[in-house]
């Protein structure tokens, strides 16, 4: 099965109950990140970049001041698939460990 495949509604469920702090809004995952400033979040976006590059799937994120949020879906699926799960982890992985 490739990781760009919709996720059926019981593994969306499953993968929610491990992902802290993600919901699904719109059909789309999202979080919302606070940080104590504008160059921590920034630099949360910076690390993250590299992932999606990676992955070769780029988030929907906006960044004001401290906060970063973030809504994920692959497009091609028109639906939320592996790799949002696995840029989902990257992110709360990143931003329970800052450094």
């Amino acid at each position: 099965m490739s990781k760009r495949n919709a996720l059926t509604n019981g593994e969306l469920s499953s993968a929610l109950a491990t992902l802290d702090e993600w919901t699904v809004v719109n059909n789309k995952l999202y979080r919302h990140f606070k940080f104590n400033n504008f160059v921590e979040a920034f630099a949360f976006m910076t690390k993250l970049a590299l992932v999606a590059e990676k992955l070769e799937h780029h988030p929907e994120w906006a960044n004001v001041y401290d906060s970063v949020t973030i809504s994920l879906i692959t497009h091609d699926a028109d639906a939320i698939s592996q790799l949002d799960l696995e840029f989902a982890r990257a992110c709360n992985h990143y931003f329970d460990n800052p450094n």
